[in-house]
Formats: structure tokens, sequence, C-alpha cells
């Protein structure tokens, strides 16, 4: 009889190659197919020490492969190319086997999938991976979604190979259909903010305090030693004390200033507006992406007038690190409480019960956000009466009490100098509204009622009501 597989991997592009080498390197018999069986045959060829892999050349012959209920990987292209595939494997599966995506397929879509595949008694999983190429081989962060029946079967299969925090390992059933995709969407969203704070810190440790990217590469280091400790500060620091071999100069200096993004993050600021969730933070990090794509813009504006940047003194350029530190730290607060709060409405309007505790364990390790202070969120959200908003947590709550001063004058002085600090001061703003007593939002109701009759509510009595304009201005109830 041939060999039978525990777990297929179909997609053997970086992501697909390196998730099937981890399967085999964890004991597990792993079924390979690509489109191109010549890929297949090199998967084998270089990697066939490394575990036991069934390489298998034809959709058929993959299935077939795999024992009951056969549990498939997906690692292909998001869009029209997974359902292609979906639709291919679906012929040939049977009732209870299942299904997992592990690209970065939008949740909307895993949904629409998971509803048609139950129709045909297969489960489906959609799966967010987080870690690169070198997770996925190493132990990346898994947030599985899908049926309950499902995880008992795939589940001890990607805890096998998550990475590990603790003996604790990075993967955890996330909830029904699309919850797995959503959360891993909302984790790219936080990284695209976490990216874009860290970029900011760099540009004002430059241009404010006149340092150079070696000195600023030192700074990230000590700061990697403390409560900022995570892997995007010390990637940071890698990157900052590298040198272009060409020119010899930094190799900060020679990259072209334009970022690029894959939609994640879009992803998530558009759903947070179809949720009424403010991110304001991840947006303005979507928005510094996009606008720095804009050659044309930029160049027609690069004349305008801005104000002149004085040197500091060593001493004062040592203390506006120390306030940078400050910023940096209560700016990322933003961003993750922005993130939870995202998860949790989320998780209400698509009937996901998301354990938000959970999330920040299986991010501690494995994915590009992984850092030290997972394990205060997490400590926020497990066991009592879970805060509203992180902001409001006892110990990121004294964290923010502490450093609102630092991160005050950081703003203020990006901006008297002209510096753009987008999201150090969304993050500051959404902080400002959150604690003020009163916004100026019952001005826009005045606005919206004057012009459009959209009515309004009083503090005093209950009830909709609208001011007759137009006439002798008084009130009437709605």
């Amino acid at each position: 009889m041939a060999r039978q597989a525990q777990i297929g991997v179909t997609g053997l592009a970086v992501m697909g190659s390196n998730l099937a080498r981890n399967f085999a390197r964890h004991g597990h018999t792993v079924a390979v197919h690509n489109r191109t069986a010549a890929k297949t045959r090199a998967l084998v060829e270089e990697f066939g020490h490394e575990g036991d892999f069934v390489p298998a050349e034809s959709a058929r012959e993959f299935v077939a492969a795999l024992e009951r209920p056969r549990r498939l990987v997906i690692m292909v292209k998001a869009g029209a190319a997974t359902d292609a595939v979906i639709d291919e494997f679906a012929e040939l599966l049977e009732p209870g086997d299942m299904i997992m995506d592990g690209g970065n397929a939008h949740f909307e879509d895993t949904r629409r999938r998971e509803a048609a595949l139950k129709e045909r008694g297969l489960h489906f999983v959609g799966c967010g991976i987080s870690g690169g190429e070198e997770g996925a081989l190493n132990g990346p962060s898994i947030m599985p979604g899908g049926s309950a029946e499902s995880y008992r079967a795939l589940g001890p299969l990607l805890e096998s190979i998550s990475a590990k925090v603790d003996g604790e390992p990075c993967c955890a059933h996330i909830g029904p259909d699309g919850a797995g995709h959503f959360v891993k969407m909302v984790h790219n969203g936080i990284e695209y903010a976490d990216m874009q704070l860290i970029a900011e810190a760099y540009d004002l440790l430059r241009k404010v305090a006149g340092y150079e990217p070696a000195q600023i590469a030192d700074i990230f280091r000590k700061w990697n030693t403390g409560r900022l400790d995570s892997y995007l500060i010390e990637i940071t620091a890698e990157v900052l004390a590298h040198t272009d071999a060409d020119t010899g100069g930094p190799f900060v200096d020679i990259v072209a200033d334009r970022a690029e993004q894959k939609g994640t993050g879009r992803w998530t600021v558009q759903t947070a507006l179809d949720l009424g969730v403010p991110v304001s933070g991840i947006a303005e990090a979507v928005f510094a992406r996009s606008v720095s794509g804009h050659a044309e813009l930029r160049a027609a504006a690069a004349d305008l007038p801005g104000p002149e940047r004085p040197e500091l003194h060593p001493d004062d350029a040592a203390r506006f690190t120390e306030h940078v530190e400050q910023a940096l730290y209560a700016s990322k607060i933003v961003a993750y409480a922005q993130g939870w709060h995202l998860i949790q409405t989320g998780g209400e309007q698509y009937g996901w019960d998301i354990d938000r505790a959970s999330v920040a364990a299986i991010w501690r390790g494995g994915c590009i956000i992984r850092a030290r202070f997972l394990d205060e969120i997490r400590a926020a959200y497990r066991g009592g009466q879970a805060p509203v908003t992180l902001l409001t947590d006892p110990t990121f709550g004294e964290a923010l009490r502490a450093a609102q001063n630092a991160w005050r004058h950081v703003v203020a002085r990006a901006t008297e100098l002209g510096v753009p600090a987008p999201g150090f001061s969304a993050a500051l703003a959404y902080y400002d509204t959150l604690r003020a007593g009163r916004l100026p939002a019952a001005l826009v109701q005045g606005q919206r009622d004057y012009f459009g009759a959209h009515t309004y509510q009083r503090t005093d009595k209950d009830g909709s009501y609208h001011t007759l304009w137009g006439g002798d201005r008084s009130e009437r109830k709605e």
C-alpha cells in the first residue's frame, strides 16, 4: 500500500515549501504538490533528507496520498488563483475532508468559501500565518479559523510547527469561518502602524537630534533591551547599521523612499470604516505609504516653504532621544489598542467569540509584531473584566500618564520644525479624543440638522429632535 500522508501542501513557492519542510521536520509525513511538477521534484531532491515527503504530480495523486480525513493546505496567491485551486480539489475530496487556505485572503472571501464548501460536507479553514519565509520554516504564529471539528483534526499539527513561547504554541483556534483571516488582517494593520511609528522615530532622531544612521542603530539596540523589545525594533537596528557595498554610505540612504504595500493594511482600514471603528493610527500608516509613492505630487511640492532646523546641543539631543522613546512607546500602545478594538467589534459583528488574550499570546512569537509588551496585553484581557480599551488598563494607563509630556513635546517639536510625524500625531489625537469630556461633535450634529434635517439628540431628554432653522427655530421631537 502506498504511503499515506498526514497532511498535504499544494503550492510550493517559498512560503509553501518552507511550511511543508516545517511539517516534515516535526515528524509528519507530508504530501507535496505543485502545478509545475518540476518544483515538486526539486523540493524533494533538495530537502528530502529533512523528513518524510510524498511527492505527487497530479491533483488526483495528491489527494490519494492523504489519509482520511484529508488535510490539504493551499499556499497560492490570494484571489482568483485560490478559488481555482479550491474548485479543482473540492471535486476530488469526500465529506469530512478539509481544505486550509494559508494565504493572505480577505476574510469575506474566506466566509464565502467556507459556506460553499460546508454545503458539500467539506471543512474550510482560513488560516492566518505570520512570520514570513523564516517563520514558515522555523515556527510561525498561526491563526486558524473554521469549525471546532476541523481544529480538532488540524490543530495538533499546526501547534506542533508553530513558534513556542514559554513552552506554549503560538497557535490557537480563533473562531468560525473568516475569524482567522480577520485577525491576521488586523495583525498586518497593526504591523503597518508599528513600522510607521518606528520610521518616524528614526526620522526625528536624524533630522531633529542630528544623529547618523549608525548612531541611531545603537539607540535602537539599546531600546530593544527594554520595554520596546520587539522583532521590528531589532531588525530596524540591523537595517540602520548596514553599509551599502557600492557607495560605502548608509544603506538607508540609497534605498528609494517609496514604501510598497500588498493590501492587508488597506483592508484593515476599509473594514474599520465599515464597522465604525476608529483606527486612525493604522490609517495614517497606510496613507504614509501611499503618499510616499506619489513621486509627481511630492516633486511638485518639494519647494514649498518650511522652517529652519537648528542643530541641537548634544545634551539636548540626548534628552530629545529619551522623549522620542516615550512617544514611540505611547503611540504603539494606541496602535495596538485600536487593533484590539477592531478585533472585538469584528467578533461581535460576525458572531465570533474571539479570545483577545489568546490572540496576544500567539502573537508573542513567530509573527512580525512579536514584542515583549504582548505579555502585558495578554494579562489585560486574561480573566475578569476586560478593559473597554487598552488605554484604561492600569499598566498601560500608567505608562501613558508617564509618557504624555514627552509625547506632546515630540509632536510639537516635529510640527515646529516641519518633520512629518503623522503616526505620532494621530496616536496623540486619538488619546486626547477619548479622554475629552466633551467633543465638538455636538456642533457637527447641529450643522447636519441645519442643512439636512438629520436630527440630533439632547443631553437632558430622550429621543431625536429637529430645529426649524428656516422657520421660527422652534424645536420638535421626531
